[in-house]
């Protein structure tokens, strides 16, 4: 098969390992940037084009769209869509996956297992807010944040306040959320590859932190996850409309509690702690439900 795969650093841990798995399955990927990706909307024969030349058909589109450029991102992503390409996560599950907000009021409509969250615009509802979701201590999320960056643990009160206070302000959304406690800094990532979760791995924070984030210095490590957590990553997936999710779950008193689908998720960290070839399952995914269009797949540019 000929497979685009949609990223603008081809020296990403995520990108050298889809083409090293995509190469070692006899298959040819060319790396598009997706901000060079310029488009033409006609009815009859959308095309894409890139640097200077219309794009080759491809068979599959692996999308690695970082969040700053989702817009675009997704925009390029819907052309593939109406040329007729098979991609891997869909504009429309990418989107919804990434607005905080919006993915939360999907899964709970679906009944799945969330933390208690609040949602408001004015100052003057800042009390009966903090009230909803249990009260101090809480956290407080800018629904624009990415990789822990924008969460804040208000330990008290007063602080929830003021720092709920500080984001409206600055015209910032923002949502509140109970804290879990008994989670105690850890969260789970399942790595759902269609309708199995392939690898789950343990995300602990570092000392003094509450973000397990790998990028605010969180640890890694292999973990077996319980039928119900493999369950609820599953429908997760499948709710935001994603072949390809990392599902992010904390253990709550009453069970696990999804914390946030990313549509996007990174292989170095659960690569390295379970030791699966995860790119490689993704790669399969693709062979298997991508019916190929290419004749001979030319060589690989850029």
């Amino acid at each position: 098969m000929h497979i685009a795969l949609l990223s603008r650093n081809r020296n990403l841990y995520s990108t050298k390992r889809l083409i090293e798995a995509a190469e070692q399955r006899g298959h040819t990927v060319r790396v598009i940037d997706t901000l060079r990706c310029y488009m033409n909307i006609a009815s009859h024969h959308p095309t894409i084009h890139y640097r200077g030349e219309q794009l080759e058909p491809f068979d599959a589109v692996i999308p690695r769209i970082g969040a700053s450029v989702t817009f675009y991102g997704t925009a390029v992503l819907r052309q593939f869509e109406m040329m007729g390409t098979y991609v891997l996560n869909d504009s429309v599950g990418i989107t919804r996956s990434r607005d905080k907000l919006r993915s939360l009021q999907l899964l709970s409509r679906k009944g799945l297992g969330l933390p208690i969250t609040g949602f408001a615009h004015s100052p003057d509802d800042i009390h009966d807010l903090i009230k909803m979701v249990k009260g101090a201590p809480l956290v407080i999320k800018l629904l624009e944040g990415t990789q822990g960056i924008g969460v804040v643990l208000a330990e008290t009160q007063q602080a929830a306040e003021s720092v709920i206070q500080a984001f409206m302000g600055l015209n910032a959304n923002i949502m509140v959320q109970e804290y879990i406690k008994e989670a105690r800094g850890a969260d789970l990532r399942c790595f759902v590859v269609g309708d199995k979760v392939v690898a789950a791995m343990k995300r602990q924070a570092a000392e003094g932190e509450f973000r397990s984030n790998l990028h605010r210095g969180g640890s890694a490590s292999s973990i077996r996850i319980t039928p119900e957590e493999r369950s609820t990553a599953i429908r997760a997936a499948k709710a935001m409309g994603l072949q390809v999710a990392g599902v992010d779950l904390l253990r709550s008193n009453h069970g696990p509690v999804i914390m946030e689908v990313n549509s996007s998720p990174g292989l170095q960290g659960i690569e390295t702690s379970t030791g699966k070839d995860v790119a490689g399952m993704i790669i399969e995914h693709i062979a298997r439900n991508a019916a190929p269009v290419t004749k001979t797949p030319p060589r690989p540019r850029g």
